[in-house]
């Protein structure tokens, strides 16, 4: 099934700025939001599909690719799409709240919720991206203080609740016929203090750890390639299942080889001689060195192809090729023989065999 072109869902033109893009998708969200279209199908295709392509074009990173690579570009990174409504929810959560104003955009349920997505960027050499990798990153994330049971008040005392709004987290004013209910301040709406907080994590109920976590680098990624890392984001809450981590790759770039797509380039120095003559030469490649045959009468600039020995194809499936553009470098220094022999060369130019 062939997939729309995401400028075309939001209705935007392919140089749109980030405000036009988010305009339009909020546009597209408020008319399609499953709150608003309860049972129609249509509508949560569209708005599914809207979100898909908000997700991919608000991203620089990500539109780069897709305006490059199209679908196979996104696709290379990981993103394949979202699985439900939860999931652009928890993507979007902020930019819901900023649309339809807070608490709107989605009613949350009481039940577990998963946990947040996290990022890391990790930078790669040119060998790594080519060949594939297991390497171990190491991140620090937020989690539970087991000190405190992720309370925040220190063992063996109890939050105490607030005098202002007696725990209720809200101060009432009546003024005739009306009522105003506004956030306690003093309490900042929560309704209690911990007048003894946790030494662990200062009442807060959470705690920096670091973590080393093995990942594999397969053949073939490229920078903004996103690798997906199941459970190894945020806590879920309320017995949800952990976040994801997506680590994003960034490529170096190598000293010989150049990439296109999954092709590879670099350029070899061979002898006056060698290009009349013909010869055969080592060249590097990405698997180490490779014979390849220099014709007889070969110009400079010339490109020479070794089959099969580019990049591997992220999907598992065969390989780029390497092209290899050959450069005549003229001697500067000849000896008096050497002279003499160019000069009988000279003279023999234009008479055939």
């Amino acid at each position: 099934m062939t997939k729309k072109d995401f400028y075309e869902i939001l209705g935007v033109p392919r140089n749109a700025p980030e405000a036009e893009i988010k305009k339009a998708y909020r546009q597209l969200a408020l008319q399609y939001h499953p709150d608003r279209n309860p049972g129609n199908r249509e509508a949560e295709e569209l708005f599914k599909e809207a979100s898909e392509a908000y997700e991919v074009l608000r991203d620089p990173e990500k539109r780069e690719l897709y305006d490059r690579y199209g679908h196979e570009g996104i696709r290379r990174t990981g993103f394949s799409g979202f699985t439900g409504f939860e999931d652009i929810f928890t993507s979007f959560g902020d930019i819901f709240e900023d649309f339809f104003g807070f608490g709107a955009g989605r009613r949350r349920s009481a039940g577990p919720r998963k946990g947040a997505d996290f990022r890391y960027d990790l930078t790669i050499s040119f060998m790594e991206a080519a060949l594939g990798k297991e390497k171990e990153i190491e991140i620090e994330r937020p989690e539970s203080c087991r000190a405190c049971n992720a309370t925040g008040i220190k063992a063996g005392t109890k939050k105490e609740t607030c005098a202002a709004c007696r725990g209720s987290g809200q101060i009432t004013h009546s003024q005739g016929f009306f009522t105003l209910r506004t956030t306690c301040s003093r309490c900042r709406g929560q309704g209690f203090f911990i007048a003894h907080p946790c030494s662990d994590c200062r009442g807060t109920g959470r705690v920096k750890k670091s973590k080393k976590i093995p990942i594999k680098i397969p053949p073939g990624v490229d920078t903004g390639s996103r690798l997906k890392i199941s459970g190894e984001g945020g806590e879920g809450e309320r017995g949800g299942r952990p976040g994801d981590l997506y680590v994003v790759l960034h490529v170096e770039p190598h000293s010989f080889f150049e990439r296109h797509g999954d092709d590879i380039l670099c350029q070899i120095p061979i002898s006056f001689t060698q290009a009349a003559l013909g010869a055969e030469i080592e060249v590097p490649s990405l698997n180490g060195s490779k014979k390849l045959t220099i014709s007889p009468g070969t110009q400079s600039s010339q490109v020479v192809t070794l089959r099969g020995q580019g990049i591997p194809h992220l999907d598992g499936f065969g390989r780029g090729d390497q092209h290899i553009q050959v450069v005549v470098k003229v001697p500067t220094k000849l000896n008096k023989r050497q002279k003499e022999i160019l000069k009988e060369f000279a003279s023999q130019e234009g008479k055939g065999d």
